[in-house]
């Protein structure tokens, strides 16, 4: 019998846990796998913890991973990752917005050869016009500067075989955009549209701070774009500087340089311009520079409080990472 893991990151979900629970296993006990489902607790503040104990103690498949603090979403997702033994390997949020009936799916799919299923969210008209608006910008904007293809819609709602999550886990960055790094790891991949299902309780954990850095660590860990728009920019004020030269050159040769009055206003301005841009390129160069100087430091991208699985608590070494 293959074994399947369920990597399930929780942050202050104490009013879903229990929900969301009976949800998945109604859908799972039915299928003919051996599940491992692996929830791991980001931090939560709340008791949060102390549900997913009452109910492991229940459940022999479920096992908590508990981090030392709030680490983000795509660290919660790596250390329960790190920890899955399937042959498959599914992610999903634990708020009630993934459905657990599109597993089967997902595992008729991975069944028929796939490596990789993806899900893509089909757009219901719930999310704000923000929200909407500025997700197809990002994606169109990093496929456009990337190499890399990554899906418009996607979520970290997908099937990995074992193959591709051991690969995945030989990529040692601190900076995690998983959706880019699967895709950027290849294999044979199919897409599955979902609709993304109402929250069980509460409310989205992923604040606008978050989408950001999200965003950000995407685009600076998958394209080297922001400063090759620097130097072109660096290059056009080379051809101005060059016309600029020129034209006042031409006031000389002909003899009219009693015409060339002193322009205080319009070299202020070329010096602000000029100014900014040498600012924007020297900004992006200094956050790749951070960003190196964040991988050579070579911190753990999570460390784990305790473990737990059915029998109890696991004793653990302190600091995992990947």
């Amino acid at each position: 019998m293959k074994t399947v893991s369920l990597v399930i990151p929780l942050y202050n979900e104490e009013s879903v846990v229990e929900r969301f629970y009976a949800e998945l296993t109604a859908s799972i006990d039915p299928l003919g796998y051996d599940f491992e489902i692996i929830f791991v607790n980001d931090g939560s503040k709340d008791g949060t913890q102390l549900k997913l104990e009452s109910l492991a103690r229940q459940d022999e498949r479920l096992g908590i991973i508990e981090l030392s603090r709030n680490f983000g979403h795509q660290a919660a997702l790596c250390a329960g990752l790190e920890n899955a033994n399937g042959d498959f390997v599914i992610t999903m949020d634990g708020d009630g917005q993934h459905p657990p009936t599109l597993i089967t799916e997902m595992l008729a799919l991975a069944e028929s050869g796939y490596d990789i299923v993806m899900t893509q969210r089909v757009d219901s008209g719930k999310e704000s016009w923000f929200k909407r608006s500025t997700s197809g910008l990002f994606y169109r904007l990093l496929n456009k500067i990337s190499d890399t293809n990554t899906l418009p819609g996607g979520a970290d709602f997908r099937l990995i075989s074992r193959q591709v999550l051991e690969n995945l886990l030989g990529m040692p960055e601190y900076h995690r955009f998983l959706r880019g790094m699967i895709s950027w790891l290849g294999f044979r991949s199919v897409i599955l549209p979902f609709t993304t299902a109402p929250r069980l309780a509460g409310e989205s954990k992923y604040s606008l701070k978050k989408m950001f850095r999200l965003a950000s660590d995407a685009v600076f860990s998958f394209s080297l774009a922001p400063l090759y728009i620097g130097m072109s920019v660096g290059v056009v004020f080379l051809f101005l500087a060059l016309f600029e030269a020129i034209y006042v050159l031409s006031f000389w040769v002909s003899g009219r340089s009693h015409l060339l009055a002193p322009g205080w206003s319009s070299l202020m301005f070329m010096l602000l311009i000029v100014a900014g841009v040498l600012m924007i390129l020297l900004g992006f160069i200094g956050v790749y520079v951070g960003y190196i100087f964040q991988e050579v430091k070579n911190r753990p991208v999570f460390v784990i409080k305790s473990k737990y699985l059915g029998s109890g608590k696991v004793e653990t070494e302190g600091e995992e990472e990947i």
